[in-house]
């Protein structure tokens, strides 16, 4: 019996790996088997899993509560779209540029918003955000407020066909959905992991045992800085022209990113994933509802906050114990 009960566990991780393994190889070749709009329904779902995942690395372990990611997003497409318009940087190399540059800006920007706290760290980073929205209007050689559409010759540079083009945009989509889940994963195994977690369970305590809080916070700030502006340069790439009010909307980029972590489980990696399958599903269900289906969304938030705050995850994990990304270190 004892050995039994021993050798659970391992047939869990086991089952686990094989399944993570399944679903990776499906999704991998899935330009193989999907239909052009499903590839494009992935690509979408692989950016907001990104960019829930890691507002969930923010928000969830290190207790910023921004409004302000949009920020990030827009940045990373306008400097993806003047790097490649401009320098003749090839498109794979502009993306990951202009990640850099906007997580370089994050530096003074961070510092500003860190010198708020709580409520006021929040509206401080909707209003950066606003800001830069207003500056990106005021550049004409981007279109300005009207906004630019990305040259043809860019987006040919891919591939020379549609078909060969969508196939190199998936990879990108795959490639930042894996990063942002293996590289939070990876974090939070490591010893910054163990500084978060103790962060997340209690500042104070975490303070108490040597944790710069600060310094962990804004390392993470600028980290996320970097992958958002990675997805919002291909999110850009995908759609051909980026506006100031698409680039900095604070309804598309933020508020459904922080839906979907709230409804999936905050402070898990699993969360952000079931968040995205739920928020699609609800999106594909009722998208033609017009408002009813933003109020829907809504009341289903407050309705899961009202029943278990920590998410469908979360609860689930609670309950069963269920894990696919464990994050706890065991003692030698």
């Amino acid at each position: 019996m004892d050995n039994t009960a021993a050798s659970l566990p391992n047939v869990n991780r086991g089952l686990r790996g094989a399944l993570l393994i399944l679903a990776g190889v499906a999704l991998a070749f899935a330009p193989f088997w999907a239909g052009r709009a499903d590839l494009r329904l992935l690509m979408e779902a692989f950016s907001f899993l990104a960019l829930a995942q890691i507002w969930n690395l923010l928000a969830g372990y290190s207790g910023l509560i921004s409004v302000g990611q949009q920020a990030f997003v827009g940045l990373g497409g306008y400097l993806f779209f003047a790097l490649a318009m401009f320098t003749g940087l090839p498109v794979l190399v502009a993306i990951p540029a202009a990640a850099v540059a906007t997580a370089i800006i994050a530096i003074p920007t961070g510092w500003i918003a860190f010198r708020l706290q709580g409520t006021y760290f929040a509206i401080g980073t909707w209003v950066i955000a606003e800001s830069f929205r207003l500056i990106a209007a005021q550049i004409s050689t981007l279109g300005g407020g009207s906004g630019i559409s990305l040259p043809i010759a860019v987006a040919k540079s891919l591939a020379t066909t549609r078909a060969g083009r969508d196939q190199v945009m998936y990879y990108i989509a795959f490639a930042i959905a894996v990063i942002s889940v293996i590289g939070v994963w990876t974090l939070l195994r490591s010893r910054w992991g163990m500084a978060l977690t103790a962060l997340r369970d209690s500042e104070d305590a975490a303070e108490s045992v040597g944790v710069d809080t600060r310094r962990v916070k804004f390392l993470i700030y600028i980290f996320t800085a970097f992958i958002t502006a990675l997805t919002g340069g291909f999110i850009f790439l995908q759609k051909l022209r980026i506006t100031p009010d698409a680039a900095f909307s604070v309804n598309e980029w933020t508020a459904f990113v922080i839906f979907i972590v709230v409804i999936g489980g905050i402070g898990t990696i699993e969360g952000p994933i079931v968040g995205v399958v739920i928020f699609f599903a609800l999106r594909e269900i009722a998208a033609d509802w017009g408002t009813w289906y933003l109020i829907m969304m809504g009341g289903i938030a407050i309705a899961v906050m009202l029943f278990d705050k920590r998410g469908v995850w979360g609860g689930l994990k609670a309950r069963f114990g269920l894990s696919v990304f464990p994050t706890g270190r065991r003692l030698e």
